[in-house]
């Protein structure tokens, strides 16, 4: 709380008006991004980590209100993807020299038919399974390094497999990366030739049941050596059709969020979202 306060005092020393909206939990910053709408609000500042983040982008999808972002939460891939200072006062400082740009946002509906809406990233198979696992008390205790360990507990055992049809061609895989960024849970770049101001996904697909599988592409993924490498495939594509297969439950996440489970069809929503971005993304 000291450093929002701190982030909050810089913007009013640079002549900002600033509102600070809390949030009450969970599922509860979309509402209040949606009030901003509303109430004639020039600028939405989101303080939190990617989820956050992606509620607020669920209020906003479709306006012309623009959001900027304030990193924190475990792990701030938003902010890692357009290199924010990770200190809150610092990234505020900076606020001032960002440039509005209009981007596209992925987009699906649930079982239930209702929209949803992402900035940076799906994923179905592998690690949706992991968001699934984590447990929140040990995520708020130690951060990332619970997903490290929900991840390491899946070896040893058959992972789910699933079809993605891209362009009519169906491909079979246990995990299947659908973004629009290149950094991945804060430490790795999984795509390598992806944008936030691209109108496509870059879609990277893993093949095999056996967990070890993960080992080699854990590597590839480490050396930057994905492209080529048996077993991994990547495709450009606008939409994209995910089902499971023989009855398996396969878990779908979103922006870091476990969001249902397969079936599910994501596309590109084009001209959804006004973002503030340091001038210098993307970078080389």
């Amino acid at each position: 709380m000291h450093r929002l306060k701190l982030a909050e005092q810089v913007l009013r020393d640079k002549g900002h008006t600033v509102q600070s909206l809390p949030t009450t939990g969970p599922r509860t910053a979309g509402g209040i991004a949606h009030r901003c709408l509303a109430d004639g609000t020039d600028l939405v500042i989101a303080a939190g980590g990617d989820g956050t983040i992606n509620e607020v982008v669920e209020g906003l999808a479709g306006s012309e209100l623009p959001l900027a972002i304030l990193p924190a939460g475990t792990a701030n891939v938003l902010a890692n993807e357009m290199a924010i200072p990770r200190k809150l006062h610092a990234a505020a400082g900076k606020l001032d020299t960002w440039e509005p740009r209009r981007i596209s946002l992925g987009h699906f509906d649930d079982a239930e038919g209702r929209p949803h809406h992402f900035l940076l990233m799906a994923g179905a198979g592998l690690d949706a399974k992991i968001v699934y696992d984590v447990h929140l008390p040990l995520k708020q205790r130690v951060g990332k390094l619970s997903y490290w360990l929900a991840g390491f507990r899946q070896f040893g055992h058959d992972l789910e497999e699933f079809d993605v049809t891209i362009d009519g061609t169906a491909r079979r895989c246990s995990f299947a990366l659908i973004t629009k960024v290149r950094n991945y849970g804060g430490d790795f770049e999984i795509a390598r030739s992806v944008t936030l101001l691209d109108d496509e996904f870059e879609v990277v697909l893993f093949e095999g049941r056996r967990s070890m599988l993960y080992v080699k592409y854990l590597f590839g993924i480490t050396t930057k050596s994905l492209k080529g490498m048996s077993g991994v495939s990547i495709h450009r594509a606008a939409e994209i059709s995910l089902s499971p297969t023989n009855g398996n439950r396969v878990h779908l996440q979103a922006d870091g969020e476990h969001v249902g489970r397969l079936p599910a069809n994501i596309r590109i929503a084009p001209d959804a979202l006004t973002l503030l971005m340091p001038p210098a993304y993307p970078r080389k």
